[in-house]
């Protein structure tokens, strides 16, 4: 139960910077909206999570 405590909180704070930090710190970033920077916003998160997943299993393949 604590762990599953500790988890929510870090998620929660976690979102709550990446939230800061894209309503503050964002508008001032110069990113031209063209097809490629949309292509490269999108797809991004999915490949990051494929990498992480990879990693995993072959950590724990490892095991």
């Amino acid at each position: 139960m604590e762990n599953q405590l500790g988890l929510v909180l870090k998620v929660f704070l976690l979102s709550t910077l990446l939230s800061l930090l894209i309503k503050y710190a964002a508008p001032s970033l110069a990113i031209p909206g063209t097809d490629i920077n949309a292509l490269i916003i999108v797809l991004l998160p999915s490949v990051i999570l494929a990498i992480a997943l990879t990693w995993r299993f072959q950590a724990q393949k490892q095991n």
